[in-house]
């Protein structure tokens, strides 16, 4: 019996990834093509899935996209990216246009719930219930779960624009975000690491360098917030940034010095290398968390 096979769209801010994967988690069939308007970029996303409609019976499609998006199919205007600062994106119906070029069902939700699902299914969170997922690169998101569902409300998680600690005798950095300066996402992105410290890429800098510890300062405080907050049994970071493996270590060890003890638990006392872990499918999360989606969307 042949595997039921699915589409799969990681619509992200600088590039689309399209592929095809099953139910194992296995993908293939992938393509890249560059995020710059709908009007350029969509037409080659319907192309590449009309192509592949030819020699292959899709079930579905999953889209894990970025945002802010509507992802409450009660709403008039679910299926649309929102307020997005990526202007040409802005209020557009990106599920009804692949649905209508396509002719099968759609998964929809954030790139990082979809990559926060990947996980779940195939990687680091599989067994958990309650974790997250955490992004840093171009920007900084978060998705996850709690009790077995992913994280969903007035709209979904913007974990990346939480306001963490800034001292400004210590950093006078003003932060990049274009809404609210210095939150995570403005202090801590990859963008504000080249800005910080006048470099073409975050990883040029030598793992010595001190952007690393102020790097790590920032996403530990988040990770406590986190930690406090939601109770996650795991935290996944993810993103280009993450590449920088010194990263890992100084976050675990900052994260217990921020909590001080008041969180009385092993894994994140004894084993916090447990805890604040890279993603179990390295750069693959996003693209099978959108296998995932059209998954749920078919209703397997």
């Amino acid at each position: 019996m042949t595997s039921r096979l699915f589409g799969a769209i990681e619509a992200g801010g600088t590039k689309f990834i399209c592929a095809v994967g099953d139910s194992s988690g296995n993908i293939s069939k992938r393509v890249m093509i560059p995020t710059t308007t709908p009007e350029e970029t969509m037409p080659k996303v319907f192309d590449y899935f009309k192509e592949i409609q030819k020699e292959i019976k899709l079930a579905s499609v999953g889209i894990a996209c970025f945002g802010p998006i509507e992802p409450d199919p009660k709403s008039l205007n679910y299926g649309f990216i929102t307020t997005t600062p990526k202007l040409p994106w802005r209020n557009y119906d990106i599920v009804g246009k692949v649905q209508k070029a396509l002719g099968v069902p759609i998964g929809f939700d954030t790139d990082v719930n979809g990559a926060a699902l990947g996980e779940y299914r195939w990687g680091a969170a599989q067994g958990l219930d309650t974790f997250i997922y955490l992004t840093v690169g171009t920007g900084i998101g978060g998705g996850g779960m709690a009790d077995g569902k992913l994280l969903h409300g007035l709209m979904h998680p913007e974990m990346g624009h939480i306001f963490v600690p800034h001292d400004k005798q210590k950093d006078p950095f003003e932060g990049v975000c274009p809404y609210h300066k210095d939150c995570l996402e403005g202090l801590a992105t990859g963008p504000s690491i080249q800005k910080r410290w006048k470099v073409k890429s975050a990883l040029d800098l030598p793992p010595d360098h001190e952007a690393w510890d102020l790097e790590a300062d920032y996403l530990a405080y988040a990770a406590a917030n986190y930690t406090l907050i939601l109770s996650p049994k795991k935290i996944i970071l993810g993103g280009g940034v993450m590449k920088q493996q010194p990263l890992f270590p100084t976050i675990r060890k900052k994260l217990i010095a921020y909590l001080a003890g008041y969180i009385n638990q092993s894994l994140i006392l004894e084993k916090t290398d447990q805890y604040i872990v890279p993603p179990g499918l390295g750069q693959n999360s996003g693209i099978c968390g959108a296998v995932a989606l059209a998954e749920k969307a078919y209703g397997e």
